[in-house]
Protein backbone atom coordinates (compact mmCIF):
# COMPACT_ATOMS: atom_id res chain seq x y z
CA UNK A 1 0.00 0.00 0.00
CA UNK A 2 1.31 3.22 -0.82
CA UNK A 3 1.92 6.10 2.32
CA UNK A 4 -1.18 9.02 1.72
CA UNK A 5 -0.21 11.96 -0.33
CA UNK A 6 -1.10 14.15 3.00
CA UNK A 7 -0.66 13.20 6.76
CA UNK A 8 -3.63 12.30 8.54
CA UNK A 9 -2.70 13.76 11.83
CA UNK A 10 -0.81 16.99 12.69
CA UNK A 11 -0.77 19.07 15.63
CA UNK A 12 -2.35 21.89 13.70
CA UNK A 13 -5.19 19.43 13.38
CA UNK A 14 -5.02 18.37 17.01
CA UNK A 15 -5.26 21.56 17.88
CA UNK A 16 -8.07 22.73 15.56
CA UNK A 17 -10.28 19.60 16.28
CA UNK A 18 -9.65 20.42 20.27
CA UNK A 19 -11.11 23.54 20.20
CA UNK A 20 -13.91 23.03 18.17
CA UNK A 21 -14.93 20.70 20.74
CA UNK A 22 -14.77 23.06 23.56
CA UNK A 23 -16.23 25.83 21.45
CA UNK A 24 -19.07 22.89 21.19
CA UNK A 25 -19.33 21.49 23.97
CA UNK A 26 -16.94 23.84 26.24
CA UNK A 27 -14.33 20.47 27.03
CA UNK A 28 -12.77 18.02 25.16
CA UNK A 29 -10.75 14.67 25.36
CA UNK A 30 -8.37 13.44 23.79
CA UNK A 31 -10.27 10.65 22.86
CA UNK A 32 -12.87 12.46 21.42
CA UNK A 33 -10.29 14.65 19.73
CA UNK A 34 -8.81 11.07 18.11
CA UNK A 35 -12.30 10.27 17.22
CA UNK A 36 -13.22 13.17 15.20
CA UNK A 37 -10.01 13.13 13.45
CA UNK A 38 -10.77 8.87 12.26
CA UNK A 39 -7.89 7.64 13.93
CA UNK A 40 -6.84 6.07 17.40
CA UNK A 41 -6.04 7.96 20.57
CA UNK A 42 -2.27 6.32 20.58
CA UNK A 43 -1.68 8.21 17.22
CA UNK A 44 -2.62 11.51 18.76
CA UNK A 45 0.13 10.63 21.74
CA UNK A 46 2.45 10.38 19.25
CA UNK A 47 2.63 14.73 18.39
CA UNK A 48 1.77 15.97 22.15
CA UNK A 49 2.40 15.32 25.53
CA UNK A 50 -1.30 14.02 26.99
CA UNK A 51 -4.33 16.39 27.56
CA UNK A 52 -1.78 19.28 28.69
CA UNK A 53 -0.01 18.73 25.38
CA UNK A 54 -3.45 19.61 23.68
CA UNK A 55 -4.17 22.28 25.58
CA UNK A 56 -1.24 24.48 24.44
CA UNK A 57 -2.34 23.41 21.21
CA UNK A 58 -5.16 24.96 21.81
CA UNK A 59 -3.82 28.00 23.79
CA UNK A 60 -1.61 28.73 20.28
CA UNK A 61 -4.34 28.21 18.25
CA UNK A 62 -6.54 31.01 20.17
CA UNK A 63 -3.40 32.94 20.46
CA UNK A 64 -2.76 33.20 16.85
CA UNK A 65 -5.17 35.15 16.34
CA UNK A 66 -3.13 37.97 18.26
CA UNK A 67 -1.09 40.46 16.18
CA UNK A 68 2.11 40.99 17.90
CA UNK A 69 2.70 43.56 16.32
CA UNK A 70 0.75 45.54 18.55
CA UNK A 71 3.38 45.16 20.80
CA UNK A 72 5.90 47.28 18.99
CA UNK A 73 3.73 50.46 18.98
CA UNK A 74 5.14 52.93 21.07
CA UNK A 75 4.45 54.67 23.44
CA UNK A 76 4.62 51.52 26.08
CA UNK A 77 0.63 52.08 27.35
CA UNK A 78 -0.68 52.85 23.68
CA UNK A 79 1.16 48.96 22.83
CA UNK A 80 -0.46 47.63 26.02
CA UNK A 81 -3.56 49.04 25.34
CA UNK A 82 -3.50 47.87 21.50
CA UNK A 83 -2.17 44.37 22.96
CA UNK A 84 -5.36 44.01 24.95
CA UNK A 85 -7.75 45.11 22.61
CA UNK A 86 -6.43 42.25 20.29
CA UNK A 87 -6.44 39.99 23.13
CA UNK A 88 -10.13 40.39 24.32
CA UNK A 89 -11.15 39.90 20.28
CA UNK A 90 -9.21 36.68 20.29
CA UNK A 91 -10.38 35.48 23.05
CA UNK A 92 -14.17 36.35 23.06
CA UNK A 93 -14.26 34.46 19.71
CA UNK A 94 -13.58 31.31 21.77
CA UNK A 95 -14.99 31.86 25.60
CA UNK A 96 -15.45 28.41 26.54
CA UNK A 97 -11.60 27.55 26.24
CA UNK A 98 -10.96 30.82 28.65
CA UNK A 99 -11.50 28.67 32.03
CA UNK A 100 -9.38 25.83 30.56
CA UNK A 101 -6.77 27.64 29.67
CA UNK A 102 -6.47 30.15 32.86
CA UNK A 103 -6.23 27.35 34.73
CA UNK A 104 -3.40 25.32 33.06
CA UNK A 105 -0.12 26.91 32.85
CA UNK A 106 1.11 28.35 30.28
CA UNK A 107 4.08 26.54 28.31
CA UNK A 108 3.03 27.48 24.16
CA UNK A 109 6.44 28.76 23.14
CA UNK A 110 4.59 30.87 20.84
CA UNK A 111 2.28 32.15 23.61
CA UNK A 112 5.69 32.34 26.20
CA UNK A 113 6.99 34.80 23.28
CA UNK A 114 4.33 37.63 23.34
CA UNK A 115 4.31 37.39 27.07
CA UNK A 116 8.30 37.78 26.53
CA UNK A 117 7.33 41.13 24.55
CA UNK A 118 5.08 42.33 27.26
CA UNK A 119 7.65 42.12 30.24
CA UNK A 120 10.28 43.59 27.68
CA UNK A 121 7.88 46.60 27.11
CA UNK A 122 7.43 47.21 30.38
CA UNK A 123 10.99 47.26 31.77
CA UNK A 124 12.31 49.02 28.95
CA UNK A 125 9.80 51.50 30.01
CA UNK A 126 11.45 51.77 33.32
CA UNK A 127 9.55 49.39 35.71
CA UNK A 128 10.57 47.69 38.30
CA UNK A 129 10.99 44.53 38.30
CA UNK A 130 8.85 43.30 40.57
CA UNK A 131 5.97 45.25 39.38
CA UNK A 132 5.82 43.36 35.93
CA UNK A 133 4.25 40.07 36.86
CA UNK A 134 1.32 41.88 38.86
CA UNK A 135 0.37 44.30 35.65
CA UNK A 136 0.62 41.33 33.60
CA UNK A 137 -1.18 38.86 35.47
CA UNK A 138 -4.19 42.26 35.98
CA UNK A 139 -4.59 42.77 32.21
CA UNK A 140 -5.14 39.07 31.81
CA UNK A 141 -7.89 38.89 34.63
CA UNK A 142 -9.46 41.95 32.97
CA UNK A 143 -9.22 41.12 29.03
CA UNK A 144 -10.18 37.69 29.68
CA UNK A 145 -13.60 38.07 32.33
CA UNK A 146 -14.13 40.83 29.58
CA UNK A 147 -14.05 38.47 26.91
CA UNK A 148 -16.25 35.81 28.91
CA UNK A 149 -18.71 39.18 30.05
CA UNK A 150 -18.79 39.81 25.90
CA UNK A 151 -20.45 36.28 25.87
CA UNK A 152 -23.06 36.65 28.57
CA UNK A 153 -26.89 37.81 27.85
CA UNK A 154 -26.92 42.03 27.20
CA UNK A 155 -29.46 41.79 30.06
CA UNK A 156 -27.80 40.41 33.32
CA UNK A 157 -29.69 41.75 35.89
CA UNK A 158 -33.08 40.47 35.31
CA UNK A 159 -35.27 43.11 37.47
CA UNK A 160 -39.14 41.48 37.31
CA UNK A 161 -40.37 44.24 39.62
CA UNK A 162 -39.10 47.86 38.65
CA UNK A 163 -40.15 48.89 41.82
CA UNK A 164 -37.62 46.65 44.11
CA UNK A 165 -35.07 47.68 42.36
CA UNK A 166 -35.84 51.11 40.53
CA UNK A 167 -32.52 52.92 39.75
CA UNK A 168 -30.87 49.63 38.67
CA UNK A 169 -33.46 48.83 36.50
CA UNK A 170 -33.40 52.54 35.14
CA UNK A 171 -29.75 52.61 34.61
CA UNK A 172 -29.77 49.02 32.63
CA UNK A 173 -31.70 51.04 30.45
CA UNK A 174 -29.76 53.48 30.10
CA UNK A 175 -26.65 51.74 29.55
CA UNK A 176 -28.00 50.23 26.17
CA UNK A 177 -26.37 47.35 24.20
CA UNK A 178 -22.75 48.04 24.52
CA UNK A 179 -22.64 47.55 28.09
CA UNK A 180 -19.74 45.17 27.46
CA UNK A 181 -17.69 47.62 25.29
CA UNK A 182 -18.20 50.20 27.97
CA UNK A 183 -17.19 48.19 30.85
CA UNK A 184 -14.13 47.15 29.02
CA UNK A 185 -13.12 50.76 28.30
CA UNK A 186 -13.72 52.07 31.82
CA UNK A 187 -11.79 49.49 33.49
CA UNK A 188 -8.77 49.00 31.00
CA UNK A 189 -8.72 52.97 31.31
CA UNK A 190 -8.70 52.88 34.75
CA UNK A 191 -5.88 49.79 34.58
CA UNK A 192 -3.59 51.53 32.25
CA UNK A 193 -3.50 54.93 34.88
CA UNK A 194 -3.02 53.30 37.72
CA UNK A 195 0.16 51.86 35.95
CA UNK A 196 1.21 55.00 34.78
CA UNK A 197 1.35 56.47 38.24
CA UNK A 198 3.68 52.89 38.45
CA UNK A 199 5.92 54.13 36.04
CA UNK A 200 9.28 55.89 36.68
Amino acid sequence: MGRPRKALLDRARIGATALQLIDEKGDFTVPEVARRLGVQTASVYHHVDGRAGVVELVRERVVDKLDPATLDLRPWDTALEAWARAYRAAFAAHPRAISILMTSPVRAPRVIGQYEQVAGLLVDAGFAEDDVMPIITGLDNLVLGSALDMSAPEVMWVVEDESAAPRLASAQKATGPARADRAFDLTLAGFLAHCRGLAP
